[in-house]
């Protein structure tokens, strides 16, 4: 049992290596070599949890965007108004910045989804998460009776959802933009559509 939660433990720090050399290195140039680097391990060590590079990188993959998901809807269920819900949803939803390793990783992955089934299948489902948090903040919204979209309530959650994405690529590639100015200039644009962040 101890060995079980050992080896969790291992395969956790590995991910963590992943996002920071990913980091530092870009994926396009990032080897098992640096991964392991990172985590104060052989190469060889690594290849006991991981048979390649691609397969660390799945799970690196697929462990960011369950990440990312659980804890915006974790912080966006706390918040009882809907317009605060979607003031935070839009807030987290960004990268901090171009230094944010989890994000840039999930972003570099997502070209990777080209050439890889199981890579398509985790961008896909992270499109999917996205549009289940936004639609069901204007659903509450709607409800509530604070949001009255002018459009109909997909096609919002699909215009915020794109975006985060442009605005967060913008945000990791090379400081094109920051994330106050991307928070603003989509809560903005949710205000147009009928879903306005208040003061929140």
């Amino acid at each position: 049992m101890a060995r079980k939660k050992n080896q969790g433990a291992r395969r956790t720090a590995l991910i963590e290596a992943t996002y920071t050399a990913g980091l530092e290195r870009g994926l396009r140039a990032l080897s098992l070599t640096d991964v392991a680097k990172e985590a104060g391990l052989t190469r060889g060590a690594v290849l006991y949890y991981y048979d390649d590079l691609d397969a660390l990188l799945l799970e690196a993959h697929a462990a960011g965007v369950a990440r990312f998901c659980d804890q915006r809807d974790a912080t966006v269920a706390q918040e009882p108004d809907p317009r605060r819900k979607l003031a935070v949803a839009i807030t987290t939803g960004l990268p901090s910045g171009p230094d944010d390793a989890l994000m840039r990783l999930l972003f570099e992955l997502d070209v990777l989804a080209g050439n890889s089934e199981l890579h398509e299948e985790l961008v896909q489902e992270l499109d999917r998460r996205q549009l289940v948090t936004y639609r069901g903040i204007i659903d509450a919204g709607v409800q509530a009776g604070v949001f009255r979209p002018n459009l109909d309530a997909d096609l919002v959650a699909k215009t915020l959802v794109a975006l985060e994405d442009g605005y967060g690529l913008q945000i990791v590639a090379d400081r094109i933009t920051t994330h106050a100015i991307a928070v603003g200039a989509i809560r903005s644009v949710a205000a147009e559509l009928g879903c306005p962040t208040g003061d929140a």
